[in-house]
């Protein structure tokens, strides 16, 4: 049994055990688990000499036995294939438990979720087998991300003041995709300086541009396909990133997703509220209230996998990938209203 916790995963990737043929990498952190498949994909390649592949559900829709062929393949050059999977509507529990139970595989699978949750049948496959490991990742705490914001800068040798960095590390967390796009911002505002300020991060860390985010997100959360239509609409005029804007759709669902499951457990929205990480902002916090009486668990659960579904796909639409955005903004706000 190996079950890898979030704040031991960095030490993990670095050299992952050899005898392990498949791993889970799952949580509410979108865009940490993408980074930790990465990682583990480099390690394992790099270890064994390996050909990394990346499939998804469409790549099984005419081929339903493919993932069972990619990992039972040895590379006509030798080494070793390394599989990364995104769980899906094909790629689920169904799909993975006899590929995993089976003869041992000749490569390697990495399995990458946002939507597992403890106690759920492809999570407890993964932590009961000796030959395979789950690994949690979840928001930054505040030591992961000073690690994350010093070796960034230091890459870049450039120094930040001790006040700069409270404020920074305070603005970043919720998901790394998110952290790695702001401290990027941050690094080219600074170009050609030694040492970044308190006032360098005011100034590009949470703009405006957050701000206008925001008013899609609780626009889509509350069920107004008519201002998201025109949030989205100038957001995009402005030059925001359809990418970005589907990338903080999926960190809004995940804490709003958080707060309904601890009302359900049967906490207060102030107690469910105040355990989110990043702190959610005030001015927020009543229309997630609101928002909470709206959405069911099982409705976000839903939602989560309709976003990650986009995800993949704007990735692949290049000049489409803002029609794919609005299109699920506005299939969000609809399932808000209860007539998705």
């Amino acid at each position: 049994m190996t079950a890898v916790k979030s704040h031991q995963a960095g030490a993990f990737l670095k050299s992952p055990d050899p005898r392990l043929y498949a791993f889970l990498v799952y949580g509410s952190d979108a865009g940490l688990i993408a980074e930790r498949g990465q990682a583990l994909a480099a390690a394992i390649a790099k270890r064994d000499d390996g050909e990394v592949l990346r499939l998804d559900d469409s790549d099984l829709e005419t081929d339903s036995g493919r993932l069972m062929n990619e990992l039972g393949t040895i590379p006509m050059f030798g080494g070793r294939k390394i599989v990364r999977a995104a769980t899906g509507r094909r790629i689920n529990v169904q799909t993975l438990k006899p590929i995993l139970e089976g003869p041992p595989l000749a490569g390697v699978l990495i399995v990458e979720s946002p939507t597992v949750k403890k106690g759920d049948a492809l999570l407890t496959l993964f932590e009961a087998s000796p030959r395979m490991a789950a690994i949690a990742c979840f928001a930054d705490e505040a030591r992961d991300l000073d690690t994350v914001v010093r070796e960034a800068l230091a890459a870049e040798k450039l120094t930040i003041g001790a006040d700069a960095r409270a404020l920074l590390v305070g603005r970043l967390g919720a998901d790394r995709a998110m952290t790695r796009s702001e401290i990027d911002k941050l690094v080219l505002y600074a170009h050609g300086a030694q040492e970044i300020t308190a006032a360098d991060v005011e100034a590009i860390v949470g703009d405006a541009s957050e701000l206008a985010i925001d008013r899609i997100l609780v626009a889509v959360a509350s069920g107004e396909p008519g201002k998201v239509a025109f949030e989205f609409s100038r957001a995009a005029s402005s030059g925001e990133n359809a990418q970005g804007i589907i990338l903080a759709t999926e960190r809004y669902f995940q804490r709003l997703h958080r707060v309904r499951a601890a009302l359900d457990g049967g906490k207060s929205f102030d107690d469910a509220v105040r355990s989110l990480r990043p702190p959610l902002h005030f001015k927020l916090k009543d229309a997630m209230a609101a928002q909470c009486r709206q959405w069911t668990t099982p409705r976000l659960t839903a939602a989560l996998a309709r976003i990650t579904e986009t995800a993949r796909a704007a990735r692949l639409a290049g000049p489409l990938e803002e029609a794919h955005a609005e299109r699920l903004l506005l299939a969000l706000a609809m399932l808000a209203k209860g007539r998705g």
